[in-house]
């Protein structure tokens, strides 16, 4: 049923040991520093920040790539960070990802229908003359021809392979997909077509996507909800509809700022952030984008903001805007 929650994250943190050298202590790195959100049947949820946010850590522990350093994840009633491994390895067919280099997942040496067919190989018991029929079903249903299934990666252009990489991921029929970066290598015209096939399979499908994207103005075609992300934690959570519309964090407005509009003649606020991303191993006190912030006051430095609602959305800030 569309809608219907089919992953739940609390309080979600990853920590990694940094070696500092041979006299110093480890390091704690925190990628991932306390996320919460839920993916539902037919929806997109978008993860946006800048490079080091912790967007792909996120999607590294929904896939069960990594286990969460704490927290719960938790895929229809089972709980993930503390289930067994036969547990673990049945949840693995519901959760599938799509990475953003599609000629980089792909096998070079592997004909395109051995490559689709492989998941159903390892996690069915389906017979090789079924296999082959779901994987040519498959190519058709993501835009390719039957002729396909016998060339290599190499014979296909960018667009083309991640066609190929969509549909590798929807083999097992999977309840979620993560999308990380998947149309950002690819030229804008080609992006439409892959985003246009993204929705229409998740219309088929009743799928749950979690699309992970640096790009707004791709956000804002493809997403239902958005959270935004800021050196492990997220600074706002809203509809996409509030959240581009009245952007409360002075994060989520600097980002949205940056992002281009089609129209000569609207005049566009442009923030530009001072400094640098600061590193997660040795994060700022209070607020961490306190350093950056143009609204920031001696509260900033000293304690960091809990989420709260703000006209709709869920916003960790001392001084959001309100319209």
């Amino acid at each position: 049923m569309s809608g219907e929650v089919v992953l739940q994250a609390v309080d979600l943190k990853r920590y990694y040991e940094v070696d500092r050298g041979t006299f110093k202590k480890p390091a704690t790195l925190k990628a991932l520093d306390g996320a919460s959100f839920t993916l539902k049947k037919g929806k997109t949820l978008a993860i946006v920040g800048e490079s080091g946010c912790g967007k792909s850590t996120m999607a590294r522990l929904v896939t069960m790539i990594e286990t969460p350093t704490s927290g719960q994840l938790i895929i229809g009633d089972e709980d993930v960070s503390h289930a067994s491994r036969s547990t673990r390895s049945r949840l693995h067919k519901k959760v599938q990802i799509v990475f953003q280099d599609p000629y980089g997942s792909l096998n070079p040496r592997q004909k395109i229908g051995h490559s689709l067919e492989e998941p159903l190989l390892v996690n069915t018991s389906m017979k090789k003359a079924e296999r082959r029929e779901a994987a040519l079903k498959m190519i058709r249903l993501v835009g390719l021809r039957p002729e396909h299934y016998d060339r290599y990666p190499h014979m296909f252009s960018g667009g083309q392979r991640q066609r190929i990489a969509v549909a590798r991921a929807l083999m097992l029929n999977p309840e979620i997909i993560v999308l990380d970066e998947p149309v950002s290598a690819l030229d804008v015209s080609i992006q439409a077509q892959i985003l246009n096939l993204i929705a229409d399979l998740q219309q088929r499908f009743d799928l749950a996507y979690m699309f992970i994207s640096h790009d707004l103005s791709v956000v804002k075609h493809i997403a239902d909800e958005v959270m935004v992300m800021y050196l492990g934690k997220p600074v706002e959570t809203g509809s996409r509809e509030n959240i581009f519309a009245r952007p409360h964090h002075p994060y989520t407005r600097a980002l949205l700022s940056a992002t281009p509009v089609a129209d000569p003649f609207r005049n566009k606020e442009r923030i530009v952030l001072r400094g640098e991303l600061p590193s997660p191993i040795a994060p700022p006190s209070g607020c961490t984008f306190h350093p950056r912030c143009p609204s920031m006051t001696e509260k900033c430095t000293q304690a960091s903001p809990e989420l709260r609602e703000i006209e709709g959305c869920m916003v960790a800030c001392y001084h959001p805007k309100t319209y």
